[in-house]
């Protein structure tokens, strides 16, 4: 891959890089490596990636067992950048059997992404565990494909995809897959490697050409009805432009069980040329 167009991300250099997106420099600190390059821009990290790290980073800061994540409420502050980065997490609303953790991103003395995890203590409910959600064809089933095609960026060529219902304009499923390790050197929950997939979303079916039309989201929400415990995310997505400069990207949220949520970001829409 070439890291030329990367300034900032280890690797851009030409310097060797690991198989991971972050690299650890100290407790809170990181480098991004070029498997973290945006699809909107080599200068910056891609959602996926980031989302990753700070799930990674509440889990290794403030690790309890007896909880479910069950809703992650990204908020996209600004461009991410590339190159040096810091993360800080802290418990908001510490209880016993509701707790609610944030994490921050900062670059430069700059936030650029802020989580709120709301996190249950586990308890039996397997007499009326179910729902209406539809399955998603099984990943072993779909066939493959190469998102580089579509999208630039080292995130997305370090995705492994398939494809479970061929798209359309604003219509498509299928599963992702991160290849790269979270933090070199580190071992990264199953939650913390399938939330590293899950902002891809907006790239499954995109409504409008990528080149003259731009689409990032500001936001990502994800919730879950329980963890997650593969790796593959399962994504049936739909896309929704308004009149007035923004849309919505909207989807079903699988692993290999079965379902085990929904996704929503939030779309800035506008023409490029």
């Amino acid at each position: 891959m070439s890291t030329e167009e990367a300034p900032g991300h280890l690797g851009s250099n030409g310097e060797d890089v690991p198989d991971a997106h972050y690299v650890r420099t100290s407790d809170h600190g990181f480098r991004t490596t070029v498997y973290t390059q945006g699809a909107w821009s080599p200068l910056e990290q891609h959602m996926a990636a980031s989302s990753g790290l700070l799930v990674h980073e509440i889990e290794r800061n403030h690790p309890r067992e007896d909880v479910l994540p069950v809703r992650f409420s990204f908020d996209i502050l600004g461009v991410i950048p590339g190159g040096e980065i810091e993360v800080h997490t802290r418990v908001l609303r510490p209880g016993r059997t509701i707790e609610l953790v944030e994490a921050t991103m900062s670059a430069g003395g700059r936030d650029c992404i802020r989580l709120s995890l709301w996190r249950l203590k586990t308890s039996d409910t397997q007499d009326v565990a179910g729902g209406e959600i539809e399955p998603l064809t099984p990943v072993e089933q779909c066939e493959p494909v190469n998102m580089s095609e579509a999208w630039g960026g080292g995130f997305i060529s370090s995705v492994e995809a398939r494809i479970a219902r061929r798209p359309r304009p604003g219509n498509g499923a299928g599963w992702l897959r991160i290849t790269k390790s979270v933090v070199e050197g580190e071992e990264s929950s199953p939650t913390a490697r399938f939330i590293s997939s899950v902002d891809a979303a907006n790239g499954i079916a995109p409504r409008a050409e990528i080149g003259p039309w731009a689409f990032p989201n500001v936001d990502l929400s994800i919730h879950m009805f329980r963890a997650p415990v593969s790796s593959w995310v399962g994504l049936d997505t739909r896309v929704e432009f308004g009149g007035d400069g923004a849309g919505l990207t909207h989807s079903e949220l699988f692993d290999e069980h079965g379902p085990i949520g929904r996704v929503a970001q939030a779309l800035t829409l506008r023409r490029t040329s």
